[in-house]
């Protein structure tokens, strides 16, 4: 079983900065993608970013410039570090890991709350 666990959610004003970090644990697994997504009230479920084993990237539109997404292989763990937070950016995120554990997996956190103010 593959579990992850997200931390470092809360409430900022706007123009503010949050870490969160999503660590993955499970026996024999092999990670190869991990990412964040993020679902507002009554809106859909998002894409934020993403990052491959090798370390390459992809930011939706919305966060590029203002969020950074960092992993550290050995640890099985990603980070985000959003910078100037909009109001718009309150949701609930999501961090997701895709990989092998005998077969192909595709696993979800438990999701992690963050609420900007204006």
């Amino acid at each position: 079983q593959v579990q992850l666990v997200e931390s470092g959610g809360g409430l900022v004003q706007a123009g503010g900065s949050l870490r969160l970090s999503c660590a993955a644990s499970g026996s024999s697994i092999r990670i190869n993608l991990m990412g964040w997504y993020r679902q507002a009230p009554g809106k859909q479920r998002e894409l934020v970013a993403f990052i491959t084993s090798s370390g390459n990237t992809n930011y939706a539109d919305s966060v590029k410039g203002r969020f950074t997404i960092s992993r550290d292989n050995a640890k099985n763990t990603i980070y985000l570090q959003m910078n100037s937070l909009k109001p718009e950016g309150t949701a609930v995120y999501y961090c997701n890991a895709g990989g092998t554990r005998g077969g192909i997996f595709s696993a979800w956190g438990q999701g992690t709350q963050v609420t900007v103010s204006s």
